[in-house]
């Protein structure tokens, strides 16, 4: 069986946690279930027809999307790939609670998390979904502590994936 989990993110570094929390509990179930991964970030779009007519979600992934991100979840990915079908990243650039409702009905989503710590990496016209998360009636969401260790010798780098 494969299962879709969204996990709202600022596609930094830290919220990489989540996941690897997620996979962890996961991994000790060994229920033979697998999960396509769904980092999900709010992009306000604007007004300008210019930016509205030729910007692609490629494009705009680069923009907000780092290096290290993609090869830290590539690390997360070879390490559990029993447990990983896929791992997806995608931006929401809807305003309603209705469109998001539509948007997690149409990605199929059966569970959803966040954490209130990663809010702090946001790009400019980049919006947290959690309160879209929150409100909605599809999928009950669910809060993943995430505590930052005192001292890290690498904050901020790939390292990061490893602890």
């Amino acid at each position: 069986m494969i299962k879709t989990i969204l996990i709202a993110t600022d596609f930094s570094l830290e919220s990489l946690d989540i996941v690897k929390k997620i996979l962890k509990k996961k991994n000790e179930q060994n229920d033979g279930t697998r999960y396509n991964i769904l980092f999900v970030s709010g992009y306000d779009m604007g007004d300008s027809i210019r930016e509205l007519l030729f910007t692609t979600k490629t494009s705009l992934l680069s923009k907000i999307r780092s290096q290290e991100f993609c090869d830290a979840y590539s690390i997360i990915n070879n390490k559990y790939p029993e447990l990983i079908n896929k791992i997806t990243c995608d931006i929401f650039t809807g305003s309603f609670q209705r469109t998001f409702n539509a948007y997690l009905e149409a990605m199929n989503v059966d569970e959803a998390y966040y954490s209130s710590s990663i809010s702090k990496n946001l790009h400019r016209n980049q919006f947290e979904i959690t309160k879209f998360l929150k409100k909605n009636k599809i999928v009950e969401p669910q809060e993943i502590i995430t505590e930052a260790p005192q001292f890290i010798p690498e904050k901020g780098r790939l390292a990061e994936v490893f602890l």
